[in-house]
């Protein structure tokens, strides 16, 4: 058996303990002891976490903490880097995500992602949000197709403000235009959870809080997991938080908990600026 390297960290065994909310009822995801390596290094230490429905859950922490890498293995997106390693079990809706048998180009569909930097396909607006729809088979026709990027427009908060420029290009529109344009996208082929990685970072204040408000208007319908270094977006938007360090899952527990009252020295120490 491959040795494993452990990842060096100050933290002591008692403190590796989770501490706070891990789980919910009915969750939409559940992940449990999950590890993430890279080649011999481990970026992920035993992470046991639950995505609930209609909820936003935040994840915070230092640079190099490990919550975009956690992130990428909701929807499987370190399949794509080398040497990149995944154990555990993480379930959407009981089914085993990282099952051999299991195609990830619908489970990128069902769990979908906005990155940090909004990539609009070189494509009109209404190709970007019709592309998903049609390789995935979604409509038969035309009208069908239709309503489907109407639709997704409409829930992106884009619909007003694009409908008449349909077939312009989607690189033509502003920084915050283009990350909604991304979520409308994302929204057109059905999903159940939608992957945010720092959404607004690139957006200036008025760009924001447009992406922020839709955020918020989405939980209606979706489970959204956002990883942010705004400590104040995700006491803004989410339900709860979750805190990393150093690979390791410290807290988790109600947004207002976490801010106002944590549970671990790691947390406060954060939250209160004395690091990270």
């Amino acid at each position: 058996m491959q040795t494993l390297i452990k990842q060096q960290s100050t933290i002591g065994a008692a403190d590796r303990r989770t501490v706070g909310r891990v789980t919910v009822e009915n969750p939409r995801i559940r992940c449990r002891n999950v590890h993430v390596y890279y080649g011999e290094k481990r970026a992920i230490n035993g992470v046991t976490l639950d995505i609930g429905r209609n909820e936003v859950i935040a994840m915070i922490g230092p640079s190099g903490c490990g919550k975009s890498t956690f992130l990428r293995c909701l929807n499987r997106m370190n399949d794509a880097i080398d040497g990149c390693r995944v154990t555990g079990d993480i379930l959407l809706d009981g089914q085993d995500i990282y099952d051999k048998r299991l195609d990830v180009v619908p489970l990128r569909a069902q769990v979908g992602i906005v990155f940090q930097k909004p990539n609009p396909f070189p494509k009109s607006i209404y190709e970007n949000v019709a592309y998903g729809p049609r390789i995935h088979g979604l409509t038969s026709t035309r009208s069908e197709l239709d309503e489907v990027v109407e639709l997704s427009l409409q829930k992106a908060g884009l619909w007003d403000e694009v409908k008449d420029r349909l077939n312009q290009p989607g690189t033509g529109l502003s920084g915050g235009q283009q990350q909604r344009l991304c979520i409308a996208r994302t929204i057109a082929v059905g999903p159940e959870v939608i992957l945010m990685d720092e959404p607004c970072s690139a957006l200036d204040p008025i760009a924001t809080a447009r992406v922020e408000a839709l955020i918020d208007e989405l939980r209606e319908h979706y489970s959204i997991v956002i990883v942010t270094h705004s400590m104040q977006q995700a006491a803004r938007l989410s339900q709860r938080t979750a805190y990393f360090h150093l690979g390791d899952l410290i807290e988790v527990g109600m947004t207002n908990q976490i801010f106002t009252n944590p549970r671990h020295r790691l947390t406060e120490d954060y939250i209160t600026g004395r690091f990270g």
